[in-house]
């Protein structure tokens, strides 16, 4: 059997040792110059063990293509379920302001606690997978060390858009005035004091508004041109934080590693920058794509 989870289609094949489902991948050509930096992103990413991360268990190199084992996760995309909701059971506000949370988090990992900071490259809705529980799994990133931190964060900035509007990413469904591209509709609108015409209204209708103003300030940050003054992972989940206490929801630390150690010093929320003035010092180029990387 098949089935479409992050980019391309995979092969779900049950493990002969224990009964578990596994998704099966296969990777791009990889030349034999290549194939030693190939091997060693493989063994980095499987090293990565984050509740929010798709575990990467293993690849086979035996075959014209190498094959990427992941663990399987049942209930499809992010993607999916904003843009083909299920009457019977949608996304409520609760629910995305968690994703966001639990991705916001994981990147957060990824770019801080890993021996070498990993940068996804390519976050966006498809590649947000949501398990049985409906907690979120980032699936599909490599390790290139021509992407930087603040390339995610504007991706991120993309995607929490979408939780707020329920509109995609690109559209030709808009006006041309609109624009086809949600990041340039969403800044327009929020230019214009007119952010709540554009909001989901499952979201307006179950949201405080505070807390929707807030994320929709994190997600103009976050979608700023200049790199440099995009927030950090880091400050971005402190603001989830703050919202996640102010919903009365329980916060779910997911990131399993000594926070101290990755943090450095305390981290004094309330002397931290307000949204609207973080300006953080980094490159925001985007070049060439890293080596494991699948269809």
């Amino acid at each position: 059997m098949s089935t479409m989870i992050g980019k391309g289609k995979v092969k779900l094949i049950e493990d002969a040792t224990d009964g578990k489902i596994v998704a099966v991948k296969k990777s791009k050509v990889i030349d034999e110059g290549n194939l030693r930096q190939f091997i060693k992103e493989v063994v980095l990413l499987s090293q990565i063990n984050h509740r929010n991360v798709v575990k990467l268990l293993g690849c086979c190199l035996e075959t014209e293509l190498p094959l990427l084992v992941y663990e399987f996760i049942p209930n499809g995309t992010l993607f999916q379920f904003l843009h083909d909701p299920n009457e019977e059971f949608p996304l409520t506000w609760e629910m995305r302001l968690r994703i966001a949370a639990e991705v916001a988090g994981a990147l957060f990992y990824l770019h801080s606690a890993a021996s070498i900071a990993i940068f996804h490259r390519d976050i966006k809705s498809t590649n947000i997978l949501l398990d049985e529980k409906y907690r979120a799994k980032v699936a599909d990133f490599g390790t290139s060390s021509q992407f930087t931190d603040k390339s995610d964060v504007y991706s991120f900035g993309v995607v929490l858009v979408e939780l707020l509007t329920g509109q995609k990413a690109i559209s030709f469904t808009r006006s041309e005035e609109q624009g086809r591209s949600l990041a340039t509709y969403f800044l327009m609108t929020m230019e214009s004091n007119c952010l709540f015409d554009i909001l989901d209204p499952q979201v307006v209708k179950q949201g405080k508004k505070e807390d929707l103003l807030m994320v929709a300030s994190l997600a103009r940050s976050c979608l700023r041109l200049n790199g440099k003054e995009r927030p950090t992972m880091k400050e971005v989940t402190i603001v989830f934080e703050r919202i996640q206490k102010s919903e009365n929801l329980v916060v779910q630390r997911e990131i399993e590693y000594d926070r101290k150690e990755v943090m450095g010093a305390p981290w004094d929320a309330t002397s931290t920058s307000t949204i609207s003035s973080f300006g953080i010092s980094a490159s925001s180029s985007l070049d060439e794509k890293p080596l494991l990387h699948t269809y």
